[in-house]
């Protein structure tokens, strides 16, 4: 595919666990991060920046190019990745699942740098209670958290 294009495209996306369970222990967070990173970097045009989030939720800050249609990929993205961390951990049980659903927010450049801190620094901010809403919301419904 013809590469005739400049975009800076950046997006955080958040999604959570099935029924926002805490599925994403000290055992489970490493496999589904190192998964979805090379998930991401597999995919033709599109840059990682973080993956991060505590037991219950994922955040990730991507670059993407004008031809994804975000829709699928994550749709892609949240399937792939919870199979193939359940082919890889020792249970026969489903160790990890996605709730349905997940926040997508645009955001310039120059705040990449913030989303980045905002994104390493999960557990504090939720610890504190200083989670940004809009980067937190999976539906326009989302109660202020």
């Amino acid at each position: 595919m013809s590469r005739n294009y400049y975009s800076e495209i950046n997006l955080h996306i958040v999604w959570h666990t099935k029924n926002s369970l805490p599925l994403l222990t000290p055992t489970v967070q490493p496999i589904a991060y190192r998964t979805l990173r090379k998930r991401i970097v597999d995919t033709p045009g599109v840059f990682v920046h973080e993956i991060g989030g505590i037991e219950t939720h994922v955040h990730i800050a991507v670059s993407v190019p004008p031809t994804l249609m975000p829709s699928e990929w994550i749709g892609k993205l949240k399937g792939g990745a919870s199979h193939d961390v359940n082919q890889q951990t020792d249970t026969r049980d489903k160790v990890l699942q996605w709730q349905a659903g997940y926040g997508i927010v645009s955001f310039g450049t120059k705040d990449l740098p913030w989303v980045i801190a905002y994104i390493k620094s999960q557990r504090e901010h939720h610890a504190k209670n200083t989670a940004v809403d809009r980067l937190e919301k999976i539906t326009q419904f989302d109660d202020a958290r």
